[in-house]
């Protein structure tokens, strides 16, 4: 069991950045690879950003690569998720998952432990 609690959301203007972060106990999180997952209000949820245990890899959804940075620190047991260049369509509910598999996942059926979400808004 590893237990997930997001924290860094909130509300920003168009073109600023926040930085999110995923803290993770129970297990350590070098166990897990670790997913950004986000969900507005009446749409799926959708994939962002995923790492692998080490952090030596990661990849992004196109609409938000090269716009955010998924990272880890397992000594701290944080997964963290910065983002910069934001706009109101990346307005949601985000979300971090792990999951004890290897390499990277992007399908959130694959991620057994999730946090409770953390609200991002960006206004115009």
């Amino acid at each position: 069991q590893v237990q997930l609690v997001e924290s860094g959301g909130g509300l920003v203007q168009a073109g600023g950045s926040l930085r999110l972060s995923c803290a993770a106990s129970g297990r350590t999180l070098s166990n897990f690879r670790m997913g950004w997952f986000r969900q507005a209000p009446g749409k799926e949820r959708d994939f962002i950003a995923a790492i692998s245990r080490s952090g030596g890899s990661t990849t992004y959804s196109d609409s938000v690569k090269g716009r955010f940075t998924i990272s880890r620190d397992n000594v701290r047991n944080t997964l963290y998720l910065q983002m910069n260049s934001l706009n109101p369509e990346d307005t949601a509910v985000y979300y971090c998952a792990a999951d004890s598999g290897p390499g990277l996942a992007t399908n959130w059926a694959r991620y057994d432990y999730w946090g409770q979400g953390t609200q991002v808004t960006v206004s115009s």
